[in-house]
């Protein structure tokens, strides 16, 4: 048995990134920080987002930068070579599930909060 489900809650750290395609197919492209359990910490931690389908139209009508969403997906890890040769590999979280959270105050993109988006 095996088990891949990520679970986060957080804010959109910019508005979509939405690529419509000729199949028909759309894709929506995110960065979500969700602020760490920890006292020394005031930094979020900061993750990739990939959304496909009805749920990729739905965060390109209604998530803006700040809005505070909730996921559910699965971990994956794309491999990327840079211009210079290097390897690397990049975590993304292809979502499965989203839900959209808080009010549209949060919404607001009128003030500026600690993570250069949307103060609450």
């Amino acid at each position: 048995m095996s088990l891949n489900v990520v679970n986060l809650v957080g804010r959109v750290g910019a508005d979509p990134d939405v690529r419509y395609f000729e199949s028909g197919s759309v894709l929506c492209k995110l960065t979500l920080a969700v602020d760490r359990r920890s006292r020394n910490s005031e930094k979020p931690d900061w993750f990739n987002l990939e959304i496909w389908g009805k749920t990729a139209e739905v965060a390109a009508n209604y998530v803006r930068k700040g809005s505070l969403i909730g996921i559910q997906g699965a971990l994956k890890i794309d491999p990327l070579t840079t211009r210079d040769g290097h390897n690397y590999h990049k975590p993304v979280i292809r979502v499965d599930r989203m839900d959209l959270l808080g009010s549209k105050r949060d919404n607001d993109p009128s003030t500026v909060d600690r993570y250069g988006e949307t103060e609450f």
